[in-house]
């Protein structure tokens, strides 16, 4: 086989490689997105030991890092994150973990399919839980929720636990949704 020959073939499969994966492309780019509210996340205390440091800000400030954190891995992997400014005040002051789903509520207000609401659970200083809870916003289903427990109460020990939440347990839950 000449070398003219050779390139024609690969010319040839370039081509049908481009067209496939552009066909693939415009096949997806027609499907519609999930649209995700996601809540900030809320702290939960057990009881405070006598004597203990108070580290109210740094919490409030991890609370909003892995709100956002769950939202971009979220946006990347190709969902639509409908911003919750809109709501913001009044989906505080309802203390989502214990409204009886009005998360859900709130989330079809603002145009999402689905409610994400998340809270930390603080046993103390070294043992804290993370939970997520997915549910559909119009029928208010149960989709899924993960939990992960964690140690230390630190900015490090709060992303890794919201990554390892994201990428070994609800992404793969999620992917249904793209479908």
């Amino acid at each position: 086989m000449t070398l003219a020959q050779l390139f024609s073939i690969a010319k040839s499969l370039t081509f049908l490689f481009t067209a496939s994966f552009g066909a693939c492309v415009a096949a997806y780019a027609g499907q519609p997105v999930a649209k995700m509210a996601v809540f900030d996340f809320e702290l939960e205390h057990g009881s405070q030991v006598p004597g203990t440091p108070d580290h109210h800000d740094a919490e409030q400030a991890r609370l909003r890092g892995v709100s956002e954190r769950l939202r971009d891995n979220l946006a990347r992997a190709g969902f639509a994150v409908i911003d919750i400014a809109p709501i913001a005040k009044k989906a505080a002051a309802a203390k989502l973990t214990a409204c009886g789903n009005c998360a859900d509520g709130f989330a079809e207000e603002i145009g999402a399919d689905y409610a994400f609401t998340g809270a930390v659970y603080k046993v103390s200083e070294l043992i804290l839980s993370m939970n997520v809870v997915v549910r559909d916003a119009k029928t208010a289903q149960p989709v899924t929720s993960a939990i992960v427990d964690f140690r230390g109460n630190t900015d490090e020990s709060w992303r890794r636990a919201i990554d390892y939440l994201y990428r070994n347990v609800l992404s793969q839950r999620l992917e249904k949704l793209k479908k």
